[in-house]
C-alpha cells in the first residue's frame, strides 16, 4: 500500500524532525556533561575565598575568645582545602572550603550571642 503524496510530505517531515531532535538532545547533553565535568574539575577559588573571608571576619570579631573550637575547625578545614587543590582533588577541597566557612560562621554566631547575653 503506497501512501498519497502530502501523506509521504508529512511522513518525512516528521522524521526529519524527530532526527533533529535527537540531534539537538544529544548535543544538549554533550554540552551538559562537559560542563559538569569542567566544574568538577576546576578549583574551588570562590569557596575557598568565602573561607577565607568568614575567619577573617571571625579572628576580627575575637571569636577565639568564645568559640575556640569552632574557629580551630575551621583554620583546619581550611588547611585541609589547600592542601587538597594541591592535590587536585578539587571536589573534597570545595567540600572542606565550604565546611570551614560554615565553622567560622558558626563561631561569629556564638560571639554575638555571648556579647547579646552580656548586655
Amino acid at each position: 500500500m503506497t501512501l498519497p503524496e502530502p501523506a509521504r510530505t508529512v511522513s518525512r517531515a516528521i522524521g526529519s524532525l524527530q532526527y533533529k531532535n535527537y540531534k539537538m538532545i544529544r548535543a544538549l547533553a554533550t554540552i551538559a556533561l562537559l560542563l559538569l565535568a569542567g566544574c568538577a574539575t576546576a578549583p574551588p577559588v570562590q569557596e575557598m575565598s568565602d573561607a577565607r573571608q568568614a575567619i577573617a571576619a571571625a579572628e576580627e570579631a575575637h571569636a577565639d575568645r568564645v568559640a575556640a573550637d569552632s574557629l580551630a575547625d575551621a583554620r583546619r578545614f581550611l588547611a585541609d582545602a589547600e592542601r587538597q587543590i594541591q592535590e587536585q582533588s578539587y571536589s573534597a577541597a570545595r567540600l572542606s572550603a565550604v565546611r570551614a566557612k560554615n565553622r567560622a560562621a558558626l563561631a561569629l554566631r556564638t560571639i554575638h550571642e555571648h556579647d547579646a547575653a552580656d548586655d
